[in-house]
């Protein structure tokens, strides 16, 4: 029983960091912008299919084109932010939602014409197989995934706190106006934010790849779950969404464990519900 329990655990961990890395990117965006971006999973989307694409066309790894998955997204973000999110900065944050929300379907929408709702997989990685560690069985692709998204997890809270760019990130999430007074372009930091943050996003995505299916709506499985870690770690926290990642993951495989799959989704949802309730502001949010 107790190896049983283990393994339910490392499971969870290992997920929960992916969940921690699709949250930073989204955490980023509020916490710069003030804007809830309801398409950030077919961000995720597009870099499942990116490296699926790359694997099926030229034999090219999804661990070696990392690399190229989070330029093409980053790319990506900024290009969405030049020619939609710009224009709706300023507007009311109702408008700003619908339009988050449009281009949710959008995307979804360009990727089922472009794609058909087919489920694919990358059968053989690099990184598939799995291995035993004191009688744990723990799957390669899930271990390199966790291990992955806890190295840029590191690297975009190092960019965020060490550089100058991402100085003028935080004068820019703490205060606009006075940002700008200082001689900081506010729509570049904005390009920035939705440019790392669809990076994050992507990079989950490529890893994600190697040991879970590839469909247009695979972002769905992983957006409502990323709210409830950027709710619990606290709108604007990057260590806040590492560490309520790795909660709700570890909960909702806990939970799924110990009362039945069918009730993982409720369980993270209610855990969703009391923090809204008894802490509005997250574990490490700014009351």
């Amino acid at each position: 029983m107790s190896e049983i329990l283990v393994q339910t655990l490392v499971s969870g961990l290992l997920i929960g960091l992916i969940y921690a890395l699709v949250a930073i990117g989204l955490t980023m965006i509020f916490g710069v912008m003030d804007i809830i971006n309801f398409s950030h999973g077919e961000f995720l989307m597009f870099g499942m299919y990116s490296s699926f694409w790359m694997y099926s066309l030229y034999a090219l790894d999804p661990m070696f084109t990392l690399p190229l998955t989070a330029l093409f997204l980053f790319a990506l973000g900024v290009v969405v932010y030049k020619l939609v999110i710009s224009k709706i900065t300023n507007a009311p944050m109702v408008s700003q939602i619908f339009t988050t929300f449009g281009l949710m379907l959008l995307f979804r929408g360009i990727a089922q014409f472009l794609w058909k709702p087919d489920f694919r997989t990358i059968e053989k990685s690099m990184v598939s197989g799995h291995f035993s560690l004191a009688g744990i069985q723990v799957g390669t692709p899930q271990l390199t995934a966790g291990v992955g998204a806890i190295l840029v997890t590191v690297g975009v809270y190092l960019f965020i706190t060490k550089t100058r760019l991402g100085a003028a990130l935080e004068a820019t999430a703490a205060d606009k106006e006075a940002a700008r007074l200082m001689g900081i372009d506010s729509q570049k930091m904005f390009a920035l934010a939705w440019g790392i943050g669809a990076a994050c996003a992507g990079v989950a995505g490529g890893l994600l790849s190697t040991f879970f299916p590839i469909f247009p709506d695979v972002g769905a499985n992983f957006i409502l779950i990323a709210f409830v870690v950027v709710n619990l770690g606290g709108f604007g926290s990057i260590v806040g969404a590492l560490v309520a990642g790795i909660l709700v993951g570890v909960i909702e495989v806990m939970g799924g464990f110990l009362l039945g799959p069918q009730y993982k989704l409720a369980i993270v949802l209610v855990l969703f519900l009391a923090v809204l309730m008894f802490r509005p502001q997250g574990l490490m949010g700014k009351a």
